[in-house]
């Protein structure tokens, strides 16, 4: 904590330094000024919490000062000191936010007490500020949220405008005069790979900033609010409703502040003129429509319009066409078959004039569903569950690969299609070495057993091999020693079964390879918590 001394008699600053004891106060830093002016410019310099000054000072007086410091240093805390008991000054004190006025000859413990108080004063206002600014910061980072979310909704669905036209018109000027307006969308899905990589490790910061350099824009005369949308990962939607005929040439120059800050320029699909609200969702549609339409494999503008459509594509390939000598290519393993499958599929693509993002969205779809049937065709008696854990590497939408300038890489989408292939064929070919694998017959030969009395010795004689062998490939393979691993098989079962209530308990040990009842209960008890009976009376209860 600072104070400051203002006094043009330098021995009562040297005065004041003795008879406090700052270091019991906390404050660390003194600082003298002769008068008035000197201390304007420390103060400025230093923001001192505390100031000390005498009223009758050359150049500037006290009286001034006091008037200074309300307008500009008004968190700093003022004690008078003086050697004038004139009412006036004292009013002046109060009326300029002095907390204190002292007399000379000073009194040490009046100054002492006086400080105290200045700096208890000091400390309250100061908690009070910094709540202050926890709660800005936390209307500042919710607020952003508040409108994404209900400028989401009144593009879903129009009605919701009316519960809130009076929010909008007082905090974005969006009257209720306003009866027409545009939909503009910017998507990430078409955005320069060099910057979605820049940001990878941050895509909210990429928001963040795309929307700010938007309304930069929009919001300085009112002519519209960028916004992310609720209902999508990748889209920041621009609701305009002034100046809407020129509105792409106001998009334009907003992609030319992108250029300028980020380097980059984007893709803007806008819808034609509507009415508002009513017809918002309608505007949004097509802005959304021409985005999706507009062609992948040429670059004529960054602002796409349903009025100005690009070239209508050609019927499109299927990609299931090619699932026989892609599916081949998976089961062969060779990475020379694979390669001259996918490369007979792109030199198709690669034919087509117009590639759009709606039709690479089928493609993928496509695709998915291939992947899911392989895997199942490959795979045979997995579950559902076992079925999403091996496509959960893959992407859970449709990624566009673009080059710098925006354009869609032919190149990076065969290299990405080879890798997920690539990919499929070492699960297969994995999973075949597995079925080989002894060890992986005795895990099946535990699973059709598990209700015998299996034991170690008999399974190393039907296999041909040692005890000690079965043990440790076992383990190595499972991360469990064998009859742990006929443990949780049993147990398993058992836990179905004693969701019947007409089984008793020895029955269902029995069905499950016990024959002594109160060692599967004690088996049962080690490996899931609570014994069957309290298994039995929870599953039943929910």
């Amino acid at each position: 904590m600072k104070v400051l001394l203002v006094d043009d008699e330098k021995h009562v600053r040297d005065a004041i330094r003795l008879l406090v004891n700052w270091q019991q106060h906390g404050i660390d830093t003194i600082l003298e000024a002769p008068d008035g002016e000197s201390a304007t410019a420390l103060i400025d310099q230093h923001q001192p919490e505390i100031i000390m000054t005498d009223m009758m000072m050359p150049i500037m007086n006290g009286v001034k000062l006091l008037e200074w410091l309300q307008a500009n240093a008004p968190n700093s805390k003022t004690i008078v000191i003086s050697g004038h008991d004139d009412f006036s000054l004292l009013r002046h004190t109060l009326k300029y936010g002095g907390t204190d006025y002292i007399l000379k000859p000073i009194d040490p413990d009046q100054l002492n007490e006086a400080l105290d108080k200045a700096i208890q004063a000091w400390t309250k206002d100061e908690e009070l500020r910094q709540t202050n600014r926890e709660l800005n910061i936390e209307m500042n980072t919710i607020k952003p949220m508040y409108w994404d979310k209900l400028l989401s909704g009144i593009i879903a669905e129009p009605s919701t405008y009316e519960s809130a036209a009076e929010q909008l018109d007082k905090e974005l000027q969006l009257t209720r005069n306003i009866n027409e307006c545009r939909v503009a969308i910017l998507s990430l899905d078409t955005m320069e790979r060099s910057v979605k990589n820049k940001f990878s490790q941050n895509m909210d910061l990429l928001f963040f900033s795309l929307i700010n350099i938007c309304n930069e824009f929009l919001t300085t005369d009112g002519r519209g609010y960028a916004f992310r949308h609720w209902h999508s990962d990748t889209e920041i939607v621009l609701l305009l409703w002034k100046d809407l005929l020129g509105a792409e040439g106001f998009l334009e120059k907003i992609n030319e502040g992108m250029r300028t800050t980020l380097h980059t320029r984007v893709d803007f699909g806008i819808g034609r003129l509507h009415a508002f609200p009513a017809d918002v969702t309608l505007s949004y549609q097509e802005a959304r429509d021409a985005l999706r339409k507009r062609n992948l494999k040429a670059r004529d503008t960054w602002i796409h319009s349903m009025l100005n459509p690009t070239k209508s594509p050609q019927a499109a390939p299927t990609f299931t066409q090619y699932e026989e000598k892609i599916n081949l290519a998976i089961r062969s393993g060779s990475m020379e078959q694979i390669e001259d499958a996918i490369q007979q599929w792109m030199d198709t693509v690669k034919l087509s004039e117009v590639i759009t993002l709606e039709q690479l969205d089928l493609w993928w779809r496509e695709y998915t569903v291939m992947k899911r049937r392989w895997v199942q065709q490959f795979f045979s008696g997995i579950s559902e569950d076992k079925v999403k854990e091996m496509l959960a590497d893959e992407p859970t939408s449709v990624i566009v690969p673009l080059d710098e300038q925006g354009i869609l890489s032919l190149s990076q989408w065969q290299q990405e299609l080879t890798r997920s292939i690539v990919h499929m064929s070492k699960m297969l070919l994995e999973n075949q070495h597995k079925d080989k694998n002894v060890i992986f017959e005795i895990a099946e030969y535990l699973q059709n057993h598990y209700h015998e009395d299996v034991t170690l010795q008999e399974i190393a004689s039907r296999f041909f091999l040692s005890r000690e062998y079965i043990s440790r490939k076992f383990k190595q393979e499972f991360e469990v020693n064998l009859s742990d691993y006929l443990g949780q098989i049993r147990m398993s079962k058992a836990k179905v079964l004693l969701r019947n209530p007409h089984l008793r308990i020895s029955q269902v040990a029995e069905m499950v390879g016990y024959q002594d009842e109160k060692y599967f209960s004690k088996v049962f008890k080690k490996l899931e918590g609570i014994t069957p009976n309290e298994y039995r009376k929870t599953s039943n209860s929910i």
